[in-house]
């Protein structure tokens, strides 16, 4: 008899199958599940050299995937950068302390990264400025990212590397802030930011790229943080080649423990086509998924383009980032090449736009099983739900913007009814899958369940409860959902036999608390290919 590599019983095992069983126990052999059932069923599993673990009651729930993140890309390398969040620091001299701080251990010349400043939490309420940096340093170039992701701000060694100074224009699909004096104020926002940073700026960027050692640390440092919240799978949403051959070798040396769909940008479609690859080339560790596009900008950078303007400001309407034909020309090209396609869309101009070029490519060469994404699909309406179902659309909208974000959704006004619509989505039978977009907001689960079931800003706001749904509902799109959107859903998303070995043990059952204390469970342990890769012991 071949007994179980590891048999976990008298626990709370929600399936999240078809039926969505509910079971007590599980046996694991080679990664994968043999056998789910009662305590009698799995017992017999149980071997000499088998490990048993009592669940004591504590519920198991498939592995989270997070459909849409920056593990390596953003999240792995900003934990090596300045912390500038709204849990450090609270005003922008807490901002300046923290850069200075990191200039007097910095060779002079060198370059200091901070990262995840939010101006509508700062005591001020406004962006630093390239004078605010200046202070913390003049002998160091400065860059310090929003939490948006999608602006930056620079002090004026920085604008020197860049070769950017008062009469220089802004790039196509970006801005340089001045102020009245045509002054730049050290804000660049999209395209304008964007060209400071490796990977996104490509091979000519201003800041140089990490070594291969610190992104190995860095890859190594997300991780750990990812499993200790109940991942196991992660969309990767802004990889590049270098990136790749960081993830091949942390497959190699056995330091991955986040199975990775990786998102390559557009910029790269080239090469990938030359060597006659395609969307699920790889494993069930490391696999390459769609080419990722950008078409405007963001919801909490206030940039996303829109076909009616921002609350108060009657001649802002966000930013495209790609005309209509460049993104025509893009879809077109990864369509062709037999790629899953990622578009980054929140406005619901942008949304139409993207929407346009895909349904001009199936049009053109029909795919039956394309799954092609829209990634944040944020801001929709009726007509826009009606096409992306038809179109055969999968959708990842954020998560936990609501409770990180809920203090700028004001600028959008009447349009949060309409805005990160899961009941909307799930009514019209568009899949969705579970979207963090982590590091522009946490990447924890509970919490982004806890916020799709509640509508909950962290100010204690309801912010359009008509998008609410069940834990049931906030759980299948974490699991499944997300699995369906990387072709994946035989392969995990629930716990059933012949699946990947992918779970998590959680410390209360989130379908069965209030759903204000779904953030309050803790997560246990975490399992990645039947092997635990976090405890909290």
């Amino acid at each position: 008899m071949l007994y179980a590599d590891l048999v976990v019983h008298n626990a709370n095992i929600l399936t999240v199958d078809s039926n969505d069983s509910v079971e007590q126990a599980l046996a694991v052999q080679s990664g994968r599940f043999v056998r789910v059932g009662s305590n009698d069923d799995v017992k017999a599993l149980a071997g000499p050299s088998t490990r048993v673990f009592d669940a004591g009651g504590g519920t198991v729930l498939p592995g989270f995937i997070d459909a849409h993140c920056h593990l390596l890309s953003l999240t792995g390398k900003q934990l090596l950068q300045v912390d500038c969040s709204a849990g450090t620091v609270k005003s922008v001299d807490d901002i300046i302390r923290a850069l200075q701080q990191q200039a007097r251990k910095t060779p002079k010349g060198q370059w200091i990264l901070g990262a995840l400043y939010d101006d509508t939490k700062l005591a001020e309420r406004r962006h630093p400025t390239r004078r605010d940096l200046d202070k913390a340093s003049t002998e160091h170039p400065i860059h310090l990212r929003h939490v948006s992701g999608h602006l930056g701000v620079v002090n004026t060694p920085a604008f020197a590397a860049a070769g950017i100074s008062r009469e220089s224009k802004s790039p196509e699909g970006g801005s340089f802030d001045r102020d009245a004096q045509g002054e730049l104020t050290g804000v660049c926002r999209e395209e304008a930011d964007f060209i400071f940073l490796p990977g996104i700026g490509g091979e000519d960027s201003v800041i140089p790229p990490l070594t291969r050692e610190q992104e190995r640390i860095a890859l190594e440092l997300a991780c750990r943080q990812y499993n200790s919240l109940g991942i196991t799978s992660v969309g990767d949403a802004l990889v590049t080649p270098s990136e790749i051959d960081i993830y091949q070798s942390a497959l190699e040396s056995g330091s991955l423990t986040v199975r990775v769909y990786m998102m390559v940008l557009d910029s790269h479609l080239k090469p990938l086509k030359q060597l006659r690859l395609r969307t699920g080339f790889g494993n069930d560790w490391l696999k390459l998924g769609p080419i990722k596009s950008f078409v405007d900008g963001a919801i909490a950078g206030r940039t996303a383009w829109l076909s009616e303007p921002y609350e108060g400001r009657p001649d802002d309407f966000g930013i495209p980032t790609k005309t209509p034909e460049e993104t025509e020309q893009i879809v077109m090209e990864a369509h062709r090449a037999g790629f899953q396609l990622a578009v980054h869309a929140n406005g619901d101009r942008a949304i139409q736009m993207v929407l346009d070029a895909y349904e001009k490519a199936l049009r053109e060469q029909p795919r039956p099983d394309h799954r092609h994404r829209i990634a944040h699909c944020t801001v929709v309406n009726p007509q826009i739900l009606g096409r992306i179902k038809s179109l055969g659309v999968v959708v990842l909208p954020f998560s936990t913007y609501i409770y990180e974000h809920g203090e700028k959704m004001a600028e959008y006004g009447r349009r949060i009814s309409m805005m990160f619509a899961h009941r909307s989505f799930l009514d019209h039978g568009i899949p969705v899958g579970g979207s963090s977009d982590n590091p522009c907001a946490t990447q924890d689960p509970l919490l982004a369940i806890r916020t799709m079931v509640t509508r909950l800003s962290s100010g204690g706001e309801v912010l359009g409860p008509e998008q609410r749904v069940s834990s049931r509902e906030a759980v299948r799109i974490y699991t499944m959902g997300s699995a369906y959107a990387a072709f994946e859903e035989h392969r995990k998303g629930s716990i059933e036999p012949g699946k990947l070995a992918d779970f998590v043990v959680l410390s209360g059952d989130p379908t069965d608390v209030p759903p204000e204390e779904i953030h309050d469970i803790v997560v246990e342990k975490t399992f990645v290919d039947g092997r635990e890769v976090y405890s909290r012991d």
